[in-house]
């Protein structure tokens, strides 16, 4: 039996996405510690049905957790179309908007979910509200910080560059870039704002998510999914 430590509402939506996973599939595979959890039942189903995978990781850290779960890594390179990306978030609104990037991962994300023919999404209850209120991280040029934040503030919002809490300093992303949280208050059209962050110039790629179809929400009863209203 696979057991795991952490909320019921992460491991239901994890086990409810990880489902999805079929023999022959190319996977996105998104970061954090949602994601972590329905990479390592991936790994256990590979082990228990025989079934062969390949797993685009989305960072360095899950890039090491899929091999060390016996998933076979791949990369853009070789599979620029993939089955399926899963992803936690940060944030998730009614109408299945997200912000990423609290692990500074959001660029590769990004890339990855777009490189998916469907994004997945899955979360605990208390990552859903009806709008979105976080602030939205931009990952950045080092050198065009400043000219970021001013960009930003003509936008609405407050820009506050990231420390590393942990190892002090400012917070550095794989790609050796840094991350500007810009807080916008509610965010009552994430559409338009996030046409707006992509236009910034220094700014590598945001938070802002518009493009899940799907999100599993896990919570201590089991898990709901909401799919995206089609106009």
């Amino acid at each position: 039996m696979y057991e795991i430590n952490t909320g019921k509402g992460k491991e239901r939506a994890a086990e409810s996405v990880s489902s999805l996973i079929k023999d022959g599939m190319v996977v996105g595979l998104g970061t954090g510690s949602t994601a972590e959890i329905a990479v390592r039942m991936i790994g256990h189903r590979i082990k228990e049905e025989d079934l062969e995978i390949f797993g685009v990781p989305t960072s360095l850290k899950t890039e090491m957790t899929a091999i060390e779960c016996g998933i076979r890594v791949s990369t853009l390179f070789e599979h620029s179309s993939l089955d399926l990306c899963i992803d936690g978030a940060d944030q998730v609104d009614s109408q299945l908007n997200l912000v990423k990037g609290g692990w500074g991962s959001h660029t590769r994300e990004k890339v990855v979910s777009y490189a998916a023919k469907r994004l997945v999404i899955f979360v605990d209850e208390t990552k859903t509200v009806e709008k979105l209120n976080k602030p939205v991280p931009l990952e950045v040029l080092p050198y065009a910080v400043k000219v970021v934040e001013q960009q930003v503030k003509a936008l609405g919002g407050v820009p506050v560059l990231r420390q590393d809490g942990t190892r002090g300093g400012f917070f550095i992303t794989e790609s050796g870039n840094l991350v500007i949280d810009a807080d916008f208050g509610v965010i009552t059209n994430p559409e338009k704002l996030n046409k707006a962050l992509s236009s910034i110039v220094g700014s590598v790629e945001h938070g802002i998510f518009t493009n899940a179809v799907e999100v599993h929400m896990g919570h201590e009863e089991g898990v709901e999914i909401l799919k995206r209203s089609v106009v």
